[in-house]
């Protein structure tokens, strides 16, 4: 047996753990430059605040139903989400962190009453994090998906569903279109329309090999799950990403070519970081840079530069991908975005050397090694590069953004006992 294990309205259920006088009240969570709703608690959901709604548009409304209005804070929801993640890894020997807010457990070898050892997961969470998660439990990955989603919507359920027999998941089946199954989006749910697919039952008692002529391998790997054989092994160890972005929207329309190099410069940064604790290395950059689509004169451009060999030295990545962003930056725009992507990764350990040019030295790696223990140990922006700048009037908006309670010592939280 497996569950799947997924926070409720993760971000918005992040900033109540920490402001126990909004449970029970709307709460949503605005994207980057506060543009966007990318989280609603169940209450703004019930005032039908829609997800990815304008958040200008919206602005108005929400004051009007009292509803509290969040910046996202990213260093709390990653912090919240790495003690959800080592709660749950008492519960099961092989774990899968699906994302942020989900975890796949893997009950092979253990007997237990499943609804019982749901609910006491469920609790668990709730008396150490106060965080309400949902949790499925199933046979297979895509069954336990769908578990999920019955657990979390369904209030008969409350909180925990078990579908551990064929007739208790012919009975979700039968109840659920098929864009509800894991992997099958709106555009597949098409392809499959001429076979008479509509819903997960469908599905799952559609004939495998002749769905895959229409479709691919893993959508027959997810009909056989569906009738609880397992294809989707537990992934303890994720695979290595073939390529890693970083990029944001500026708090502010930029004008000149400074500001928006320094902009690079920190995103340059943050993508070497995610590099080297991949143990992986670049060859060629991406980088692009845009105006909005919204104002005449729209103007998008990108690069992609190659570097003299691989390398995960922040400095050598930084300095060309300024390279490119000169080669691409024309003046008399108001610029809202950058960024930069590492697209040719390659294996630190095997990486192919050039004979004609020096690869990265040893000098390098220990330096590299260095500055990220010390942002790991002391906090994630301690040493950084001059060229990101000091003041970052760039920096995106955050008009609502909540204390780092677990990330920053001046945001701790103080309590007064009488």
């Amino acid at each position: 047996m497996l569950a799947l294990v997924d926070c409720n309205s993760c971000y918005a259920s992040c900033e109540q753990i920490f402001r126990p006088d909004l449970r029970g009240k709307p709460v949503v969570v605005l994207s980057n430059n506060d543009g966007f709703i990318v989280a609603r608690s169940q209450e703004a959901k019930a005032l039908g605040i829609g997800d990815l709604a304008n958040f200008y548009e919206v602005k108005h409304q929400l004051k009007q139903q009292g509803v509290a209005v969040f910046s996202s804070n990213y260093p709390l929801y990653g912090d919240i989400s790495n003690r959800v993640m080592t709660t749950l890894r008492q519960f099961s020997p092989s774990v899968e962190v699906y994302s942020i807010d989900e975890m796949f457990l893997d009950f092979a070898g253990l007997s237990q009453d499943w609804h019982d050892y749901g609910h006491t997961i469920k609790d668990t969470l709730w008396q150490h994090i106060r965080m309400p998660v949902g949790v499925g439990i199933a046979p297979t990955k895509t069954l336990a998906k769908l578990a999920n989603h019955v657990a979390k919507r369904h209030r008969q359920a409350t909180g925990v569903c078990v579908l551990d027999t064929p007739e208790k998941w012919e009975w979700v089946l039968r109840r659920l279109p098929v864009t509800k199954v894991w992997g099958i989006a709106k555009r597949t749910a098409k392809r499959l329309e001429p076979l008479q697919i509509h819903s997960a039952w469908d599905l799952a008692a559609a004939d495998p090999k002749v769905v895959r002529r229409h479709t691919n391998v893993c959508i027959e790997k997810t009909i056989l799950e569906l009738r609880g054989q397992p294809c989707f092994a537990i992934e303890e160890q994720p695979p290595a990403k073939q390529q890693i972005y970083c990029s944001r929207g500026f708090g502010q329309k930029l004008t000149t070519m400074d500001p928006i190099l320094q902009a690079l410069s920190l995103y340059a940064r943050r993508a070497a970081e995610k590099l080297r604790g991949q143990g992986r290395s670049v060859k060629s950059l991406h980088v692009f840079l845009h105006t909005s689509p919204f104002e005449p004169g729209f103007y998008s451009n990108s690069t992609v530069v190659q570097l003299p060999y691989a390398t995960d030295d922040t400095r050598v990545i930084t300095q060309y991908a300024k390279n490119g962003l000169r080669r691409i930056y024309r003046p008399g725009h108001r610029y809202v975005k950058a960024g930069v992507g590492l697209i040719e990764l390659v294996d630190t350990r095997y990486a192919q050397q050039d004979f004609w040019q020096a690869g990265q030295s040893a000098k390098s790696a220990r330096l590299m090694n260095t500055v990220d223990s010390i942002n790991r140990t002391v906090g994630r922006n301690t040493l950084h590069f001059a060229s990101e700048g000091l003041q970052k009037k760039w920096c995106t908006r955050q008009q609502y953004g909540s204390p780092a309670y677990t990330t920053r010592w001046s945001d701790i939280p103080t309590v007064f006992c009488r």
